[in-house]
Formats: C-alpha cells, structure tokens, sequence
C-alpha cells in the first residue's frame, strides 16, 4: 500500500479470486487504457501508481496492448500474416474455395457467415478468384476444383472447421498447395482474402 503522504489512492490488495469484485474489474477494464490480465502471483507487481500483492491467488498485471483473435479459433486456421503472405505470393493465380453450403436447412450454421459475406458471383466480379464446392458432411468429401495440382488454394467456411476438412481433403487428392482461411467469423484472416 502507498504510505499516506502520497497523493494517489491506494491499490487493493487481492488475495483469492473470491476476493475479486466483479463490477471492480469491469471498472478496471472498461478503464485502462491498456489489457490488463490475471495472473498467478507470489510476490508483489507493480500496477499503474501501486501495487498488488498477493499471497495465493492472483494478483493484477498491465500487460502490453495486444490483437485479439476469435476466441474458439478452428485448429488448422492460418494466421492473418500467414495468409497475407500466402495471398500476395500467389498473385492472381489464387483460388479460394468457400466449402459452405448453400442450402440452410443442410447447414443452419452458414446463415449467419452468409450474411456477413455471400457466395462468390462471378457475373457481379463479387469474389472473382472463389468458387463454392460445398463440403459434404454425409459423404465427407466435396467437388475437386478443374484447377492444376500446385494452385495456391486457401478454403473456408464460415469459421473454420469445414475449412480444414475441405483443407485435408484436397491434399489427400493431390493438390499441394493448400491452406484453411478460417471464414468470415475469423475477421482478421478473413480481411486478408476475402475480397478474392
């Protein structure tokens, strides 16, 4: 704690998670003009003009500002920087491969990416380098693209999981170049290709 003679207020000690007032922490966050996180603590830390000290339990951290992704990002999703390198490598020979399916009542789940983001139309020049070739959840597999073997090709679906399984099938029929773009759920790999 501050000694009295100084000017700021005292920082509150924490010593369990019980401890922890919720609308405090919501203060707190809605607040700092940096993340700040929980951590695991045996000593004191340093947070903003106090400090934190705690026994058992946690204790407070400002951490440096970092990017959020989604929270339950796909295994098999590529990272933005993965996927902007991969983009601008590939050049106009890039095929983007949108396994999502047309029909609601067969993927009730499209609906919402579908409204973020439609079906490539080529007649509009919307989404000119993607093609839809549905993933199949009864026969699990899909309609390969009439494109060589070597195409730089990134799959999606609406986040991700379909992506991959599109991914791997591909692979497993040949095709060498292939990468899962998550969906229009996954914002930040998404504005890296979804304009193709």
């Amino acid at each position: 704690p501050l000694l009295p003679h100084h000017s700021a207020p005292p920082t509150p000690k924490i010593t369990t998670p019980s401890a922890m007032n919720i609308r405090s922490v919501a203060l707190l966050l809605a607040t700092s003009r940096s993340v700040v996180a929980f951590a695991p603590s045996s000593s004191s830390v340093s947070v903003g003009l106090g400090s934190v000290s705690s026994r058992v339990g946690y204790s407070i951290v400002k951490q440096q500002p970092l990017t959020v992704r989604n929270m339950a990002t796909k295994a098999g999703v590529a990272t933005p920087s993965e996927l902007a390198t991969f983009v601008s490598t590939a050049g106009p020979k890039l095929l983007v491969v949108d396994v999502r399916h047309p029909d609601p009542a067969v993927e009730p789940g499209d609906v919402k990416s579908l409204a973020v983001a439609g079906f490539p139309d080529k007649e509009k020049g919307y989404r000119p380098q993607a093609v839809n070739l549905p993933w199949s959840r009864e026969s699990n597999s899909m309609e390969l693209p009439d494109v060589d073997k070597d195409t730089p090709i990134i799959t999606h679906c609406g986040g991700g999981g379909r992506g991959q399984k599109g991914k791997e099938y591909l692979m497993e029929n040949g095709f060498t170049n292939v990468m899962n773009g998550g969906g229009p759920k996954e914002t930040e790999c998404w504005a890296e290709f979804g304009d193709k």
